[in-house]
């Protein structure tokens, strides 16, 4: 009753600017909404059906054959293995390492905590370049070795920012307690700092599990030759190069042909439907996560990124 009230005091501006704001909101979901919904429709669509166009939101022939010929697929089933096994060991190392790093460098104590910091803020804006960082990893003998997914992406400089920042907003008082009843640096970090600090670690643990999880260019680099290190997303980005040729060869047009005759009825695979597929496969493990994160990444941005 109290929102109709309000709306029986709308002036005529009122009406005016909401309708807009309105309009404006449902045009941007919609370009927003549209090409991931539309990606779901082909991707359960027949193949063969899907080959003529015109899917909107709906599929035309449902089927669930795309999905099917994906997971028998071995090749595709240990890819997305590697994928979700980097994300996860990824994520906890990187945060831990991180965090530990950022409170170590947080201590006023600590004499050298300006010169690791500068030189940690410069080699995040001064890069090596590709060829030396390859060099790098050969040299570290980590070449079709899965520890390349792992070691280099330990430290964040970016993630150590926010959290060193945030933890220079906390009280001094709580770890000074600490050291009074005789806990350790480790012991404070593990117990006083870690239980504090959790909406920034929520945060980080978006930014490295999405990075990790949607990386395909280090498998590209340094395991391409080793087929059982390739990654979920380094399959797809094969299969949209491949597709790319596929689509315009004879059987695909033969297939268009029998597709628009309304020829055979049976359920098909083609690359656009496949695509569509692997697509959905990669993307839904961040979109059922994310939510729940969502709370603490506005909270992480909003505290960490502002010093007292």
């Amino acid at each position: 009753m109290s929102f109709i009230r309000r709306l029986k005091k709308w002036s005529a501006e009122d009406w005016i600017l909401n309708i807009i704001i309105t309009i404006t909101l449902l045009f941007l979901v919609i370009v927003t909404v549209y090409p991931f919904w539309n990606t779901v429709a082909i991707s359960f669509n027949d193949g063969l059906d899907s080959i003529k166009g015109g899917i909107t939101v709906w599929p035309r022939k449902w089927t669930g054959q795309n999905y099917a010929s994906l997971f028998v697929d071995s090749r595709l089933l240990k890819a997305f293995g590697i994928s979700v096994s980097r994300t996860i060991i990824q994520t906890i190392l990187s945060v831990f390492c991180t965090t530990m790093l950022a409170y170590s460098l947080s201590r006023k104590e600590f004499v050298l905590k300006k010169w690791l910091t500068s030189i940690l803020v410069i080699s995040m804006y001064v890069n090596a370049g590709l060829i030396p960082n390859y060099m790098l990893i050969k040299k570290l003998h980590l070449i079709n070795n899965y520890l390349v997914y792992i070691v280099p992406y330990i430290v964040d400089v970016f993630n150590f920012i926010i959290v060193r920042t945030y933890i220079n907003g906390l009280p001094d008082s709580f770890v000074e307690s600490a050291r009074i009843d005789g806990a350790n640096e480790f012991t404070i970090y593990m117990r006083i700092i870690m239980p504090l600090i959790v909406p920034v670690i929520a945060m980080i643990c978006l930014f490295v599990a999405v990075g990790a999880w949607n990386n395909w260019f280090d498998t590209y680099l340094y395991a391409s030759p080793k087929v059982n290190l390739h990654s979920l997303q380094y399959k797809l980005m094969e299969f949209l190069n491949s597709s790319q040729n596929q689509s315009t060869n004879a059987a695909d047009a033969n297939a268009m042909a029998v597709a628009a005759a309304g020829g055979s009825s049976s359920s098909m695979v083609t690359p656009i439907s496949i695509r569509a597929s692997i697509t959905i496969i990669a993307t839904v493990p961040i979109l059922v996560v994310y939510p729940f994160l969502q709370k603490y990444f506005v909270v992480g941005m909003t505290i960490g990124g502002v010093k007292e």
